[in-house]
């Protein structure tokens, strides 16, 4: 029987000096096309990978949790309020579509469009820019 730490190492020691062997020219040309689709192949592992812990992140609403954590730790409460960019407005709406929360829509009375998102209301402002998330604030 092969123990498993011996298997893995000899494999592991096995390519890479397999790796550093000098090619011949004839060999050389296939051995390219190889690395380019090894390439390829970790670049979409990379992609997978990176969209799987882009899914337990909230990545949509980071930067509007971080302005919520900077407020309650200024004054031991959420924010009322918290101004944002379009693109900010539609990720946090997408999130509640994705998640499957309640959307509660509604508008200011100066026209503008908000959704709640925990206990705050995030006010689009068409007028920044689309990254745009302000300081929390209160009434």
């Amino acid at each position: 029987m092969i123990d498993r730490r011996a298997l893995i190492n000899g494999t592991a020691l096995g390519g890479a000096l397999l790796a550093s062997a000098p090619r011949d020219s004839a060999a050389g040309a296939s051995a390219d096309v190889s690395d380019r689709q090894m390439e390829d192949v970790v670049r979409a592992i990379r992609t997978v990978h990176d969209e799987i812990s882009r899914q337990a992140t909230f990545w949509e609403i980071a930067g509007v949790r971080e302005q919520f954590r900077t407020f309650l730790r200024a004054n031991g409460k959420f924010p009322d309020f918290v101004d944002v960019g379009t693109d900010v407005w539609q990720q946090v709406y997408d999130w509640h579509v994705r998640f499957q929360q309640p959307i509660t829509l509604g508008r200011t009375p100066e026209g503008r469009m908000t959704i709640v998102l925990m206990a705050t209301t995030v006010v689009m402002r068409t007028d920044a820019t689309p990254n745009y998330v302000s300081l929390g604030y209160d009434k």
